[in-house]
């Protein structure tokens, strides 16, 4: 039952809920260490400070303790946190994540996270976006498609497929020239962008002749020289061609599920979603981290939103980036005629898919993509809250139009963030 799912779920991520307990230990511990490089008169402060706002509690006890150790500098993370292993983000309190990482969610348990009342379950998100990341960063990334249109998929969403180029007029282009890329890069990375991304509109690397392949390889190693993480998003991708993008410095390789497996074959028809599967693994494999999500919007119902996110919770291993997109429809495209007179998900929707992909997966970086040129600051700002931590920048993300450069500078230094270092990957597991 749904009671049971949610006391398992109480159970199972206890550390979370005890919150201020351990709020107070990972604060201390956070404070501690920066007093304990000015002396000890700033520590026998901190411990006043400690003492007169939380009395004599527990946590006041252990925060002191930990205090204490780090003054000493003697900190024994694994003992004070239970040998709870570190977070992979360096940027956390302390570097340490105090979450469960889990990756054998039951359908029943996602389904009732998925439904707890909005506001509780944004407490909870933001409760463990805090444990596992820092909140005033979010990554900004840049998405270039390298390959426009021409594709022989039927994805009913996207202007690229050559099977409605006509009704939606986007025109096949050739794969651009290294020295082009790389050019968008440099001003991407000028812009503040730490993440650039290759997106070709293939049905698979093994379609496309070798000297092709051989320039976005060119492309990986251009971008990884100029400190910038590189990510791609090229269709199918088969073992071998997973190792040379790995070889040639790629930092993550995109494929979304876009959405359920149930409601998968009413999008896609010239692709399984078990070939989807297939290449999520063939980038593990290699060492790639992974980055995958989905998409709202394309007529799925809440159930479908349930089935992804337990999808993406019980891979292997986690995301490394999880993409939450908003259906952007364009005009030609078969979805964008269906769905008429249906409302696209609202903020709200938004925010609730957000806070348990962040529940879910909680050392994922989740990624506010697609849609949010039409979201005022705001509605950004509780997305951001609710647990997601990167946004893309630029004119466009692929064939649809994206948020101005200015309007977000402008909302960075509103809302007092800063953006996200690139990082060097580590599993998940």
């Amino acid at each position: 039952s749904c009671s049971a799912g949610r006391l398992a779920f109480h159970s199972r991520t206890r550390r979370v809920h005890s919150f201020n307990r351990q709020m107070a230990t990972t604060m201390a511990m956070a404070t501690a260490m920066a007093v304990a490089r000015v002396g000890g008169a700033r520590l026998a402060a901190l411990r006043g400070a400690l003492s007169a706002s939380r009395g004599s509690s527990s946590s006041s006890s252990s925060a002191s303790g930990m205090a204490e150790e780090v003054a000493m500098g003697e900190p024994k993370l694994e003992e004070d946190f239970n040998g709870i292993h570190p977070s992979i983000v360096k940027n956390g309190p302390a570097a340490q994540s105090i979450v469960e990482y889990r990756n054998n969610w039951t359908m029943e348990e996602v389904r009732c996270l998925y439904n707890t009342p909005l506001l509780e379950l944004v407490f909870r998100a933001a409760t463990v976006h805090r444990q596992c990341h820092d909140p005033n960063e979010v990554q900004k990334c840049t998405l270039l498609s390298v390959k426009t249109g021409g594709c022989p998929e039927d994805c009913k969403y996207c202007s690229q497929s050559s099977k409605w180029s006509k009704e939606t007029g986007t025109k096949a282009t050739r794969l651009m020239q290294v020295d082009e890329v790389l050019e968008s890069a440099r001003e991407a990375k000028a812009a503040g962008s730490t993440r650039f991304c290759l997106g070709a509109a293939w049905r698979g690397t093994s379609q496309v002749g070798p000297r092709q392949f051989d320039r976005v390889l060119q492309m990986v190693q251009g971008v990884n020289e100029l400190g910038m993480e590189c990510c791609a998003t090229l269709g199918l991708l088969n073992a071998e061609d997973a190792r040379k993008l790995k070889e040639a410095g790629l930092t993550a390789y995109n494929h979304n599920l876009d959405t359920s497996k149930e409601h998968y074959d009413k999008v896609i028809s010239t692709r399984k979603y078990s070939d989807r599967l297939e290449t999520l693994q063939n980038v593990r494999d290699a060492g790639i981290s992974v980055c995958c999500g989905g998409i709202l919007g394309l007529g799925e119902t809440e159930e479908d939103r349930v089935s992804l996110l337990h999808t993406l919770a019980t891979l292997p291993t986690h995301p490394e980036s999880v993409p939450v997109n908003s259906l952007v429809p364009v005009e030609g495209t078969p979805l964008a005629a269906t769905l008429k007179a249906k409302e696209p998900p609202t903020t709200l929707e938004l925010v609730r898919y957000i806070a348990a992909a962040r529940i879910l997966m909680p050392h994922s970086i989740v990624r506010l993509s697609a849609g949010r040129l039409f979201m005022d600051k705001s509605a950004q700002a509780f997305c951001f809250l609710a647990g997601a931590n990167s946004i893309f920048t630029g004119d466009k993300l692929l064939t649809t139009p994206n948020n101005d450069l200015n309007q977000d500078e402008q909302m960075f230094e509103e809302f007092g963030l800063q953006g996200r270092q690139p990082f060097t990957y580590k599993r998940n597991n």
